[in-house]
C-alpha cells in the first residue's frame, strides 16, 4: 500500500499513542482523516498535519454510524481507539461493561464492515487494527479488556484471509507496554525489573510498516516479553503459574487501580 496521498482515517487521534500515528502516517504523505471525542485536541491536530477533524464517541450508535459514512471514502482505516477496561469482572457495571466492548471491538468491526465494500470497488486499501500483547495472552485484572484485543486480532487475522488476493489488507497491531504515552503510561503501573517497554513513536513506525509492506500481524514490544506473550498463549496454565511467581498479580493490581476512572 502506498500512503502518497492516500486518505487514511485514524480514530482514538487524540491519545498519545493516536498522536504519534498521525504524526507517522503524515510523515508518509497521507490526507489524514482524524476522529476522537475531545474538539479541543483534536481540531488543533488536524490544523497541524493538514488534516479533517470528526468528533465521534464510538460508543454513541449515531456517532459511530457518521463515523462509519467517513470511513467509506478511506483507503486506509486504522482502527486505534480503545478503553483501558482493567480490573475484575465484577468491578464493572452493565453500562461500562458494554462501553468498553462498543468501543474496543464492535466499533473497529463496524468501521471495517463500512470501509472495507468501497476498498473492494477501487482494487485498493488496508485495514490496520491496533489490538494487543493482552490479545495473545491473558494477565489477572484484564479479562474485559483481554477479550476484546483477543477478539479484535481474531477478527483481523480471520477478515484477512477472506480478503485475500483482491488489493485489500489487514494488519494486526500488538503492542506490549508502552512508555511516556497510552494506556500503561497513563495508569502510573509499575513493571518488574528487566521488563522492557517501547515509545509511542516506535509503534506508529510498526503501524506504518505493517500498512506499506502488508504485514498480517506485527508485535511493538522486547523479544523476551514477546517471546513470553506467545508462550503463554500456548501454555496458558504453566505461564500463569510462573508470572504468579513473578509478582505479575501485583503488577496487574497496579496498572488496573490507575485505569479504573477511565472506563
Amino acid at each position: 500500500m502506498r500512503l502518497g496521498s492516500a486518505v487514511v482515517l485514524v480514530t482514538g487521534a487524540t491519545g498519545g499513542i493516536g498522536r504519534a500515528l498521525v504524526d507517522a502516517f503524515s510523515d508518509a504523505g497521507a490526507r489524514l482523516v482524524l476522529s476522537g471525542r475531545r474538539a479541543d485536541v483534536l481540531d488543533g491536530l488536524a490544523a497541524n498535519c493538514g488534516g479533517r477533524a470528526v468528533v465521534a464517541d464510538l460508543a454513541d450508535p449515531a456517532d459511530l454510524e457518521r463515523l462509519c459514512g467517513e470511513a467509506e471514502a478511506a483507503d486506509v482505516l486504522v482502527a486505534n481507539a480503545a478503553l483501558p477496561a482493567s480490573g475484575r469482572l465484577d468491578s464493572f457495571d452493565p453500562a461500562e461493561l458494554d462501553r468498553c466492548i462498543d468501543v474496543n471491538l464492535r466499533a473497529p468491526i463496524r468501521l471495517a464492515r463500512a470501509a472495507v465494500p468501497a476498498m473492494l470497488s477501487r482494487g485498493r486499501g488496508h485495514v490496520l487494527l491496533v489490538s494487543s500483547l493482552a490479545g495473545v495472552a491473558a494477565a489477572p485484572e484484564s479479562s474485559l479488556y483481554s477479550a476484546t484485543k483477543f477478539g479484535l486480532r481474531g477478527f483481523g487475522l480471520a477478515l484477512r484471509q477472506d480478503l485475500a488476493g483482491s488489493g485489500v489488507g489487514v494488519s494486526v497491531l500488538l503492542p506490549g507496554f508502552v512508555r511516556d504515552a497510552g494506556m500503561f503510561a497513563d495508569s502510573g503501573g509499575s513493571l518488574p525489573p528487566g521488563v522492557g517497554t517501547r515509545s509511542p513513536q516506535e509503534v506508529a513506525a510498526a503501524a506504518v510498516s505493517a500498512v506499506e509492506r502488508d504485514r498480517a500481524e506485527v508485535v511493538v514490544a522486547p523479544a523476551p516479553l514477546t517471546a513470553g506473550a506467545y508462550l503463554a498463549g500456548l501454555a496458558p496454565g504453566p505461564a500463569a503459574r510462573v508470572a504468579r511467581r513473578l509478582g505479575g498479580d501485583r503488577v496487574a493490581r497496579s496498572i488496573a487501580s490507575g485505569q479504573t476512572g477511565r472506563r
